[in-house]
């Protein structure tokens, strides 16, 4: 299941129940709407794809995706269009899919996987923490972290899905494996070792959500 940003101008109007988001509401991903603004770019770094509605705004969804590059957003674009507007694109975009406004949700799943599946380079970076999975290396605002393998991998996971609240049983089963049995209290006790070693100042990006478990919060340094 991925985290999806929709941009789309559904959004100004609240139709929600519009192509594509009604499409892409019978799938299994996390969506949010946005409307087509340069809040997009402070945001897309938060999610695992931007879904980009360009069937009536050609020009519009153009700039969106250069804003996008120019940001250095590593996160990859599917592009909706409709079929006249296949003269219009080129390698300038940049997006990584585009899908015709007639798809279904079978292919916008069957994109949206391939996608998911080639988006990373193994590097990572949200809240000021950069992961590199090829080196096994994680890093805060340039500063090495000295992690374990199970610390490098929780928070590797946490990181990968910004804002979202993982309980305590989702985080043992993803990621120290479903033949794990020890308790969740092993849970409690690496996030407080990884706190620790992002120091005060920045221990807070890993927020306790009570009486469900925690998630990663990209902009609490910001916010305290």
């Amino acid at each position: 299941m991925g985290h999806l940003l929709v941009v789309s101008p559904a959004a100004l109007a609240g139709t929600s129940d519009e192509p594509p988001v009604g499409a892409l509401a019978l799938l299994s991903h996390d969506l949010t709407l946005m409307p087509p603004d340069a809040a997009v770019v402070a945001e897309a770094d938060r999610y695992d794809t931007v879904v980009l509605d360009g069937r009536t705004d050609l020009p519009t969804a153009r700039q969106m995706c250069r804003l996008l590059r120019a940001a250095g957003s590593a996160t990859p674009v599917l592009l909706i269009v409709a079929e006249g507007g296949f003269a219009a694109l080129n390698a300038d975009w940049g997006v990584g899919d585009i899908v015709l406004e007639s798809a279904g949700p079978a292919e916008y799943d069957a994109r949206l996987r391939l996608l998911l599946a080639t988006r990373s380079d193994g590097i990572t970076s949200s809240g000021g923490i950069t992961i590199d999975e090829s080196a096994y290396h994680a890093s805060l605002d340039g500063r090495s972290l000295d992690l374990t393998y199970t610390e490098f991998e929780l928070l590797k996971y946490l990181v990968q899905h910004p804002g979202r609240v993982f309980t305590r049983e989702t985080l043992l089963s993803d990621v120290w494996g479903y033949d794990y049995y020890g308790g969740t209290r092993t849970v409690d006790v690496h996030v407080r070792r990884l706190r620790a070693k992002l120091g005060v100042e920045h221990e807070y990006l890993i927020g306790t959500v009570r009486n469900v478990g925690y998630r990663f919060s990209p902009d609490a340094r910001r916010r305290d």
